[in-house]
């Protein structure tokens, strides 16, 4: 869905231009929370490093909790201690905490910076707004990625997502995400539900007990991960066959590490990452976040993020930007999840189910894990 100015304009919450105040109101230091690997790397490369020397006066110390965001930002509003400056989350997330009142409602075209053909935020990101508190930064993808020296003699390399559930043609570990989202539309597309179908499903108790019964039958092979990282060490250490994990960490291991480990993109799910702004900051703090942001996710500055990894900018001004790797030198473009041969049968998270549903499932999810 896309935001109107009017509502944007109207939230309880505004930001105040930035650039509003002085260098000497703004804090000297900010803590940014992401998930680690080779996104935050990515992110110290392409705009923290860059903001800190144009700052030399400021520091940042990187937390990586982002996959315990919302129980921690939760676990500090209730002690009344909010130690995180700036969060980087998935769109759900984001979605849930804005709900929930512990992200800032923001007006983006205020705090953020416009194209450079003068374009505002709000028309430049789009679609991709998909709450008041959320500034999105990346497109990226939840797939898989396998073992090329494992693949069995005489067998064709998988190239479905229904081969993860196939032990018989494909034996081995499987690594998948410690967590129902994306494992649940996957079971329930590999049991014959209908892509378009999985969220009414899905949305069932039923529907639920047959994504987890269809989990069933490779439970005993999985090995489950939290860590975006975890997957490509799985996979360099030869520890597993295949396994999920965001296409930018299985770039990383094939094109940086030059592992013998292939992409398989089918039914790969496309996702948003973005910042969302702790709610109730200290004036100081959120000033230099402010700055920091806009900053940070200007059309340069994610542009310059798809030189070290191989996530889509959320910013349209700075698609036409994405060159080459930084170090390896190749075109980033053909790596992108949103590349027409690697987009041929995605599947679309629904945020606002997962916003909706995601405390429940999780519950029962974690359940069926511990029995």
């Amino acid at each position: 869905m896309k935001l109107s100015k009017t509502l944007l304009a109207t939230s309880a919450l505004t930001v105040a231009a930035a650039g509003a105040v002085t260098a000497q109101d703004m804090a000297d230091s900010m803590t940014l929370v992401s998930w680690g690997g080779a996104y935050q790397s990515s992110q110290q490369n392409a705009y923290v490093a860059p903001y800190l020397e144009m700052n030399p006066d400021v520091s940042a110390s990187w937390d990586e909790s982002s996959a315990e965001a919302v129980a921690k930002l939760r676990a500090m509003n209730e002690a009344g201690n909010v130690t995180w400056d700036l969060v980087d989350v998935v769109a759900s997330d984001a979605i849930r905490l804005c709900d929930e009142g512990l992200a800032m409602e923001v007006d983006h075209d205020e705090l953020l910076a416009p194209a450079p053909d003068g374009t505002e935020a709000s028309d430049d990101f789009g679609d991709l707004i998909v709450s008041d508190c959320f500034i999105p930064q990346i497109v990226y993808s939840t797939t898989f990625g396998y073992r090329t020296d494992m693949v069995p003699e005489g067998v064709e390399a998988p190239n479905d997502i229904c081969d993860v559930f196939d032990l018989e043609t494909y034996p081995g570990k499987r690594a998948l995400e410690q967590r129902p989202i994306n494992n649940m539309e996957w079971a329930l597309l590999c049991d014959g539900v209908a892509k378009e179908d999985v969220y009414d499903v899905l949305e069932t108790d039923e529907g639920q007990d047959q994504a987890l019964a269809k989990l069933d039958t490779i439970k005993d092979e999985v090995i489950w991960w939290s860590a975006g990282a975890d997957t490509p060490q799985l996979l360099a250490d030869g520890e597993i066959f295949m396994g999920s994990t965001y296409n930018g960490r299985l770039f990383s291991v094939i094109e940086e590490q030059d592992q013998p480990v292939a992409m398989m993109w089918d039914a790969q799910v496309f996702d948003l990452d973005g910042w969302i702004i702790p709610a109730g900051l200290p004036e100081d703090r959120l000033a230099r976040v402010k700055d920091f942001v806009r900053f940070a996710t200007d059309t340069q500055r994610l542009a310059d993020q798809a030189k070290y990894i191989s996530y889509g900018p959320a910013r349209e001004s700075s698609a036409p930007l994405v060159s080459t790797h930084a170090e390896l030198g190749i075109e980033m473009a053909p790596h992108m999840p949103t590349d027409p041969n690697n987009a041929e049968n995605t599947f679309l998270y629904n945020y606002e189910f997962w916003a909706d549903y995601r405390d429940d499932i999780d519950a029962k999810f974690q359940a069926w894990l511990a029995q």
